[in-house]
């Protein structure tokens, strides 16, 4: 009996997706949910599983093909496939070859390391191993027989990340979009031409988009951290403890965006035609860098939501991102958003509109600086700020007090608990 595989029902406003990789090819065996093929969207990937045990048969769509929702995939055979065909391949390394009609067990099935010493990965971790740019040998893997799972790699970047630098709210490993090595160019002047992903054409798109169709202006200011870095030492062990969450900077400048924004709705609010439309709610947008680009995953009531509950969102999008797990639904809408380049070590950037945003909060890398304060010259923490606005419905004036609201409340971090 044949029984078909589909593209699955899209997120609502995705038109098609592509196809990106089969991990399995005609003949191989397959178990069911075990993922069969990923398809990409404009702003997600969507692992496609397969519904039965079985065999996989003839596929329809071929890697970059661009398939809909109810397009015919591939086909899995189960009529006249030996039980053996279909076992797990933990349960086929038990089996000796030569058994009865039992094949030898392919080696890129088994969860061991190869004779090279190298760990055999599945495709999945293999993708994700290689767009993270990683050593899978430095990797300690969990599962059955020492197999490495997704869950394994992520758990290494967030050691990685939280031994490199104590003060960084997260840090997205972003290797090249494409692995272009000198070795696969010949030439004296060697070029290759790689078509950009889905999501990278769409992030395009919307760039475009958003310099097109606002009057974009950016503001500047710059901010004292002193109080926050004060703060965040007085009581990081004890909210460490009672959060289970290491207490960064972006919750503190998410409670500021808020407590801003409320002050001058017009930077909450978006443009409709001839219309402003205000929103009476804070999605605050995140800009996270991912192997696939930069992801925008939204805060939804980011005024309802305590310090430790921010900080818990905010790493759980930094997961999400490198395993590629962030929803449509998490993609989508969104207020006000925030980037911070300065995890890469930006000094000062000019943020472009999210559309159909109004607004953007850029932060930047922190510097030791001296400040005058009192008539001394004193060394403290200091960031550039930059608001990046459509000039078309906010002042300078709104978006100057805005930036300078921001600035008051980070550096007398009280004010954000009193709401003043």
């Amino acid at each position: 009996m044949s029984t078909p595989v589909n593209v699955p029902a899209l997120p609502e406003s995705v038109a098609d997706a592509t196809v990106l990789a089969w991990h399995k090819k005609p003949g191989d065996p397959i178990r069911r949910d075990e993922n069969l093929v990923d398809l990409e969207t404009d702003k997600v990937v969507l692992e496609v599983p397969a519904t039965i045990d079985g065999v996989v048969g003839q596929q329809t769509a071929g890697v970059g093909d661009t398939v809909q929702a109810g397009d015919l995939l591939c086909v899995i055979e189960t009529d006249g496939v030996p039980a053996q065909k279909m076992e797990s391949p933990a349960a086929a390394v038990t089996k000796p070859a030569g058994e009865g009609n039992l094949e030898p067990p392919k080696q890129a099935d088994i969860p061991t390391a190869g004779d090279d010493g190298e760990p055999v990965l599945t495709p999945a971790v293999r993708r994700l191993v290689k767009e993270m740019g990683l050593d899978p040998r430095k990797i300690t893997g969990s599962g059955k027989d020492g197999r490495i799972l997704k869950s394994d790699v992520t758990a290494y970047v967030d050691g990685l990340e939280t031994h490199a630098d104590e003060d960084k709210d997260f840090t997205a490993v972003m290797p090249p979009e494409h692995d272009i090595t000198q070795s696969t160019m010949t030439g004296e002047r060697p070029e290759q031409r790689v078509p950009m992903t889905r999501l990278r054409a769409r992030i395009a798109e919307r760039l475009l988009e958003a310099q097109q169709n606002a009057a974009i202006l950016t503001t500047f200011n710059e901010v004292n951290l002193k109080a926050v870095n004060d703060l965040r030492a007085r009581y990081r062990e004890q909210f460490e403890k009672e959060h289970e969450v290491r207490l960064g900077f972006m919750s503190f400048f998410i409670k500021a965006a808020v407590e801003a924004l409320k002050t001058f709705p017009v930077v909450n609010a978006s443009v409709d035609g001839k219309d402003i439309v205000y929103h009476g709610y804070y999605d605050i947008g995140i800009a996270v860098g991912s192997p696939r680009g930069l992801v925008v995953p939204i805060l939804r009531d980011a005024d309802q939501l305590g310090f430790g509950e921010l900080e818990k969102a905010v790493r759980d999008f930094g997961k999400k991102a490198n395993e590629g797990n962030l929803s449509f639904e998490e993609l989508t809408g969104g207020t006000f958003t925030i980037s911070n380049g300065g995890v890469y070590g930006s000094m000062l950037s000019t943020p472009i509109l999210n559309p159909p945003q109004s607004a953007i909060l850029g932060m930047h890398n922190i510097q030791q600086r001296p400040v005058v304060e009192n008539g001394e010259i004193v060394i403290r923490p200091m960031m550039y700020l930059a608001l990046s606005y459509d000039h078309r419905i906010i002042d300078g004036r709104e978006a100057v007090q805005f930036l300078v609201t921001i600035k008051n409340m980070l550096e007398d971090p009280s004010r954000l608990l009193l709401q003043i």
